[in-house]
This record gives C-alpha cells, sequence and structure tokens, in this order.
C-alpha cells in the first residue's frame, strides 16, 4: 500500500497556531480541528521545538477525538540543547507526554542538514526511532530536511530504511538556487521516497505575493486566493503524503478547505498560469548568489555573505523586513556566520565569486535594509 493512499493532500501544519495576547488561542484551535476533520482532512503536524504546540494539539484535537480519527506527525530535534543521546531521546518521551497521542502515526527526524545531521549521527537516532517503530509507538519513520540535494541523496543512501521526506516545496523556491525546491523534490522520488511538502506558501509570503505575480493569478481566476494558487501548485506533484499548511486562523483554515476539499489535477491552462506567475516574481531583480559559498572559504571575518544575501532577497521580493530578519538570524547567526555590518571590505570575497557580484557593496546595502 502506497503511504499516504488513504490521507487527502491537505495537512495542518502545527507551527504558526493563533496566539491570543502572546499564548496560543486554544478556543480558536479547536474550532479549526473540528473545521478540518469535518471535510474530511486528518493530518497533524507538530514538533517538540514549536512552543506550546503539542499541549495545544492534545487538548484541541487529541483529548476531544477518536485516536483513529486522524494521524498525528511530530519531530526529534537532536541538534538543539543536546548533549547526549538522553537527551535527544527524552524529547520522544516528552512528545509523548504532552500530545498524550499513546503513539506517533509519523516521526521525523527533524531539520537535517548542515551540521544538524551529525547530531542525529553521533546519538545513533535512527537506530532509536527503528526500535520506537518496533515497539509500535511509531508507524512511519521519516525526516525533515533544509539542504543541498547532494546532501540529500547522501542521507538516502545511508539510510534506505527511512519511509518519507518532508521538503520545502513552492512555486517561488522551485527553481531557486538558495533552496533547489525542485532538485530535493526530484532526489526524493528517484530514491522512491513520498513526499510530505511544507512551506507551500513561503511562510506566507506567497499568500501577498508582489503585484506583478498578484496581477497574473487574479487575471487568471479573480475568485481565487493567492494562498490557494500555491497550495494547489505543490498538491499537484506526484508521489506525495501531504501538502502542509500553517494555518493561523479560521479565515486561513476556510480558504484552503474551500478548494482542496474537492482538489483536482491543475488543467494546462491553470499549470502555465503558475509558470507565468514564478516566471514574474524570478524576473524581480534580486542578488544573483546561487549559495556556493566560494566566498565564504575565502573570507577573512567569516561573514554569512550568501545567507545575508537570502534575507536581502526576501526582503526585495516580498517587502517583509520581519521575514527577512528571521531568514538573516537563522542563515547567519544561528550558523555561527558574522553579520553583513561586519565587512571590512578586503575584496577578497569577490575574487573569488563565480557570478562576479559586487559583495562589498551588496553587504553594505544589507547592512543599512536589516539594521
Amino acid at each position: 500500500m502506497y503511504l499516504g493512499e488513504n490521507i487527502r493532500k491537505l495537512g495542518f501544519g502545527l507551527m504558526r497556531l493563533p496566539q491570543k495576547d502572546g499564548v496560543i488561542d486554544l478556543e480558536q484551535v479547536k474550532v479549526m480541528v473540528d473545521k478540518f476533520l469535518a471535510a474530511g482532512f486528518t493530518y497533524f503536524d507538530t514538533a517538540w521545538a514549536y512552543p506550546g504546540s503539542e499541549d495545544a494539539i492534545r487538548q484541541a484535537l487529541v483529548e476531544r477525538h477518536p485516536r483513529e480519527k486522524f494521524q498525528l506527525a511530530t519531530k526529534n530535534a537532536a541538534w538543539i540543547n543536546c548533549q547526549t543521546r538522553e537527551d535527544a531521546v527524552a524529547q520522544f518521551e516528552t512528545s509523548l507526554k504532552q500530545t498524550g497521542a499513546g503513539y506517533f502515526d509519523f516521526y521525523l527526524l527533524h531539520n537535517l542538514g548542515e551540521s544538524r545531521t551529525k547530531f542525529f549521527d553521533d546519538f545513533d537516532m535512527w537506530s532509536f526511532v527503528q526500535e520506537k517503530k518496533k515497539a509500535g509507538l511509531i508507524r512511519h519513520v521519516g525526516f525533515s530536511f533544509h539542504s543541498t540535494p547532494e546532501e540529500l541523496e547522501a542521507i538516502l543512501k545511508a539510510h534506505p530504511e527511512m519511509e518519507f521526506v518532508q521538503l520545502q516545496i513552492n512555486y517561488g523556491d522551485w527553481e531557486n538556487p538558495a533552496v533547489q525546491s525542485r532538485a530535493c523534490y526530484e532526489m526524493a522520488r528517484k530514491y522512491g521516497k513520498p513526499v510530505v511538502i511544507m512551506e507551500p506558501v513561503k511562510g506566507g509570503m506567497l499568500a501577498n505575493p508582489p503585484e506583478s505575480v498578484k496581477k497574473i493569478l487574479k487575471a487568471a481566476e479573480p475568485e481565487s486566493s493567492c494562498a490557494s494558487w500555491a497550495v494547489r501548485f505543490a498538491a499537484n506533484l506526484d508521489g506525495l503524503i501531504t501538502v502542509l499548511s500553517g494555518m493561523s486562523s479560521v479565515e486561513q483554515m476556510e480558504d484552503n478547505l474551500s478548494y482542496m476539499k474537492a482538489f483536482e489535477k491543475l488543467t494546462p491552462s491553470q499549470e502555465e498560469t503558475v509558470e507565468q506567475a514564478r516566471a514574474a516574481l524570478a524576473k524581480i531583480p534580486v542578488i544573483p548568489c546561487t549559495t556556493c559559498n566560494y566566498c565564504a572559504k575565502v573570507c577573512p571575518q567569516d561573514i554569512g555573505i550568501s545567507g545575508s544575501f537570502t534575507a536581502m532577497n526576501y526582503l526585495t521580493l516580498y517587502g517583509d523586513k520581519d521575514a527577512a530578519k528571521h531568514q538573516e538570524n537563522w542563515l547567519v547567526n544561528m550558523h555561527g556566520r558574522k553579520s553583513a555590518a561586519d565587512c571590512v571590505k578586503c575584496g577578497a570575497c569577490e575574487k573569488a565569486c563565480p557570478q562576479h557580484i559586487r559583495i562589498r557593496e551588496e553587504l553594505e546595502k544589507v547592512a543599512r535594509a536589516l539594521a
């Protein structure tokens, strides 16, 4: 049986739950859960690392609906504050307690790629999840991933026992050299792994895309939300378990349900509309960084150059400074790199850049724009 055969193509991502006075609005979450289930959808995705999410879904879902009526996924982030295998294993026990689910339908090793994969290797979390699967506490084991297709292939070769992969896929990142959505998706399919899609609306940014993109989408279907095009693009791909949408309000839930309840594959005309939207997005002038990171190898200041440029491109494309600063924090600060403002303008990076980017000038712009 195909892993996603009995799961409809919309999943409820629980990372961005609605808040009231700085805490998760449990009553609104209950309404959203009930609407989601009533429409015939059953897949819920949380994580140990999502503050308050596992507790909220226990109260809104697990304690209010029969366990066999839904699938629950959660994740283990062994790279967060774990010094020993016991620390990493404790996350699983905490998740069981916080969700009250009894078992997990899908359990993921969370956010593999770059230096994070080593924690799962060092703590041998690969065998741990298989032990829990044999014990009946996990039904299906996979991992979420944020890195290059080459690194994804290395993991899939080393761990053929992994049943599925969760990937960031959306039409904005489909050909983006910094994310490589298409290449990662094709790698997962090469190894026969079904895919759970995350970030189909790119953290909400494709719900309100640049005006040139919005015009194309609205001309094709005036009544359809921009977010619906993004979710449908993702759901149109083959080999999926589900497409996660991190819904933060009842209104977002109702919009998603309105077009996903009876989802059908995109028509050729609709596929062409999405391609036009993607092409319009690609025409917006951004820093042409391919994240090869040759510059990083020669930078005496250890500046997060490619991460700074990715953050700046977020700002250029979507006009969302908070999202851009979040990217800067994740790709630069959290990776132990210095910020754009620390550039000493030595020029070594520009000699190494195959794209001939005026890196010093661009870093100045980043420093000003994200200050």
